[in-house]
């Protein structure tokens, strides 16, 4: 339960839906508890017509309500009486109806709200968290606590509140009636309560670690469905349909014992509250008829009767706590799920007093080191570069040299373990983070396309943005013409991550989404290792022109004989190995002259072959 006093703020926001959703619950169970009374006055009734009954003088065991009723029932006589109350007995079940009615639409409806305002929570952690997070935890058991987990905690917020305060209140009305009726048959009537409370507490504790247990196993099945969804590409390639349904079904058998266990478990319980429900019947029938016969106590079948109705009206609610109790362990287990999420700090936030400043475009990387939190990996060390307004850099390097991690840090994708990077004069860790971003446009090596239109791919850091604008973008990227080749032009709606198009024609979709944003600096992370020597040549030329006045880094592992540069930076290891012009690294004869001369070869090998 302590896990549950996390969502307590949202009781409190809706604290006006749940005070009424409480006193149309308590309206609802008084009227309901009337109709034993006025049930019970009936037979009073019948048995005083039948000469079995002396009319008592008055009733001081009713409810004020009842006994008003009473002393006007007794203008009429015989059937006009049973008539009457019979007639009362429903307009009870309507009121009461009513208000039931009422409480659904406040407490149900207040549990919709504060799922809403829970899942947007979560989301919004979400969008907040570093990107080491996203490395070290699934896509799919982050979909589960957002879906499945927050799903379980509205059964506690709506159902298992409004069944709890029911039961709460209908026992309450329920014990007051029959201890003022007649308190010794009261205790017989109930003397299996305890065994209840008891299999309760015992069963529930089971139903909690159970519980828990299956939200990771569903957890677990979704992110292996997750998975395969996204790679279906790469299964069908090798042929591993049947590895990965193997792999599914094994999961899915293991999250299916699981439920089977929990739902026999219940499958026990839930009838083993009803047998004992059963027996306080059997009690009160057998006890009170005694009593009836003998004539003691007072007791009278009037009173059998009214019992009786209280006993099956009491069913629900006893036979609920079970329920109710299994939805809050649940409910629980969720939460603490959601907590530890929530709980979770982002290794990246906002100075306490974030600059804002328009950039002019220098970047200094002063003595900088990085370590990767997750893997132990040195990417950079001691890494020094200055870049002044307006340069544009070539950062070159093998695969694994620490070239996208440069890129990453400029962003605040990560902070450097040592070190500082400054745009402008300022440390990027003073400035404020969406503005920093916002400044910047990064192609990122992995491409990531929306499934959505193309416009809107391209617009995604605008918003709504004019078409001519999208258009301009896209023909800067040399996709423009493609596009227009589509049925659709940009309306073209572009399958999961870009599933529809081609590595190029995603590739510079990707570079067009970064040119639209118009920044003074820009970061191309190896973005045309997708496309073709003609496309290649063809963007490289629109590029000098978009980027005239601009600063920007181009991370490649090839080399752009195409492209002026005004600084080459060869990256080996996490460290600076050269550093100059095109033609001032080839007359140094190094590491970029073996590069080069390793990449022509490879141009004119390819050459021959075609």
């Amino acid at each position: 339960m302590k896990h549950l006093k996390a969502i307590n703020k949202y009781f409190w926001k809706y604290r006006w839906r749940l005070s009424l959703g409480i006193l149309f619950i308590v309206i609802s169970n008084y009227f309901a508890i009337l109709a034993p009374q006025v049930t019970g006055y009936v037979f009073e009734v019948v048995q005083r017509n039948l000469g079995a009954l002396v009319k008592p003088k008055n009733h001081p065991e009713y409810d004020w309500l009842v006994n008003w009723f009473i002393r006007f029932a007794e203008q009429y006589q015989g059937i006009s009486v049973v008539a009457l109350c019979g007639i009362t007995i429903l307009i009870l079940a309507l009121i009461r109806g009513i208000f039931m009615f009422l409480m659904r639409q406040t407490v149900i409806v207040m549990s919709r709200h504060i799922e809403f305002d829970q899942k947007n929570e979560v989301f919004q952690h979400y969008l907040k968290l570093d990107i080491n997070f996203y490395k070290t935890h699934n896509t799919g058991d982050l979909m589960s606590r957002i879906s499945e987990d927050v799903s379980r905690v509205r059964m506690f917020t709506g159902p298992a509140i409004m069944y709890l305060i029911n039961l709460v209140t209908l026992i309450g009305l329920a014990l007051f009636y029959m201890i003022k009726k007649d308190a010794e048959l009261t205790l017989y009537v109930l003397a299996p309560l305890p065994v209840l409370a008891i299999t309760i507490y015992l069963v529930n504790n089971i139903i909690h670690k159970r519980s828990e247990h299956i939200q990771s196993l569903l957890s677990d099945l979704t992110t292996n469905a997750q998975q395969s969804y996204s790679g279906i590409r790469v299964i069908k390639s090798f042929v591993q349909e049947e590895a990965m349904y193997g792999h599914f079904d094994k999961n899915s058998e293991a999250y299916k014992s699981n439920a089977i266990g929990l739902a026999k478990m219940e499958a026990i319980y839930f009838p083993s509250m009803t047998l004992i429900i059963g027996l306080s019947t059997l009690f009160t029938i057998m006890i009170g008829g005694i009593y009836a016969i003998n004539g003691a106590h007072g007791v009278t079948i009037s009173t059998i009767a009214e019992f009786v109705m209280y006993i099956n009206m009491l069913t629900f609610p006893v036979s609920a706590i079970g329920w109710t109790a299994s939805m809050i362990q649940r409910a629980s287990a969720s939460q603490k799920r959601l907590n530890e999420f929530l709980d979770t700090p982002s290794a990246i936030n906002n100075p306490p007093q974030p600059k804002t400043k328009a950039f002019e475009g220098s970047i200094v990387f002063n003595q900088v080191d990085f370590v990767y939190p997750n893997t132990g990996i040195q990417a950079l060390t001691n890494f020094n570069l200055t870049i002044q307004k307006g340069q544009k850099i070539a950062i070159i390097g093998h695969t694994g040299s620490g070239k996208t991690t440069i890129a990453q840090l400029l962003l605040r994708m990560y902070d450097p373990t040592a070190g500082s990077i400054s745009i402008d004069g300022v440390n990027i860790g003073d400035m404020d983070l969406q503005r920093l971003r916002k400044q910047i446009s990064y192609v990122p090596q992995d491409v990531f396309l929306f499934s959505d239109t193309i416009a809107n791919n391209i617009s995604f850091g605008l918003g709504e943005t004019p078409e001519a604008q999208v258009q301009q973008a896209a023909r800067y990227a040399s996709v423009e013409k493609e596009i227009q080749g589509f049925h659709g032009g940009y309306s073209t709606m572009v399958g999961e991550r870009g599933v529809t198009l081609s590595g190029g024609q995603k590739q510079r979709i990707s570079i067009a989404r970064a040119l639209i944003k118009d920044p003074q600096i820009v970061v191309f992370d190896d973005c045309l290792s997708a496309v073709d020597a003609k496309t290649e040549k063809e963007i490289l030329g629109n590029l000098g022109l978009f980027l005239k006045d601009k600063t920007a880094i181009i991370i490649t592992h090839r080399i752009f004989t195409l492209f002026d540069f005004d600084m080459i930076v060869v990256i080996e290891d996490g460290t600076i190995r050269e550093m100059g012009t095109h033609n001032e690294l080839l007359s140094h004869n190094g590491h970029y002259t073996y590069l080069y001369e390793q990449q022509q070869q490879e141009r004119e090998e390819t050459s021959e072959d075609e």
